[in-house]
């Protein structure tokens, strides 16, 4: 399923820069029949390939790291025609906000149909009480918490 990683599902706030937009991308929406990129210039070469616009790596590298953050406009269109998304995606949160959850909700289809979610767990989900469904919201923010503060890493037993 392209570059997108198992369990790589994140939410971007509207609200977010560029570069994590961009970073979302590429983690989530990898398109199914680009080559998987390892790094900046394989990225760069894959966007080319399929738009048609030369786009450097060191453009994406730019972008991915927030060193470049109000790039031309034909980036930004063949940054969205890669990646399948409109390109409000990039624009105001007022804008950025609807096309954001169609995105996330896009790339959990995309991780049931790799098999890293499981179709029963989103459906138990809508199945439960709203006093349930508040308390996993809770859990799921609070896991998402510790998860991007790096603290859900597997303890290493003495046989490692």
């Amino acid at each position: 399923m392209g570059q997108m990683r198992a369990g790589a599902v994140r939410g971007v706030s509207p609200a977010a820069t560029l570069a994590d937009k961009v970073e979302w991308l590429i983690g989530n929406m990898w398109p199914d029949g680009a080559p998987p990129a390892r790094n900046n210039v394989e990225t760069a070469a894959a966007i080319a390939e399929a738009t048609g616009e030369d786009i450097s790596s060191t453009t994406v590298w730019k972008l991915r790291t927030g060193r470049q953050d109000n790039p031309q406009l034909k980036t930004l269109t063949a940054l969205a025609t890669f990646f399948g998304v409109p390109i409000g995606y990039f624009g105001f949160p007022g804008e950025a906000g609807p096309i954001d959850d169609d995105l996330t909700f896009k790339a959990l289809r995309r991780e049931v149909d790799a098999g890293t979610l499981r179709a029963e767990v989103l459906r138990a989900l809508v199945d439960l009480s709203p006093e349930a469904r508040r308390l996993v919201d809770e859990m799921i923010l609070a896991a998402a918490r510790v998860d991007r503060e790096g603290r859900l890493r597997p303890e290493r037993s003495a046989e490692d």
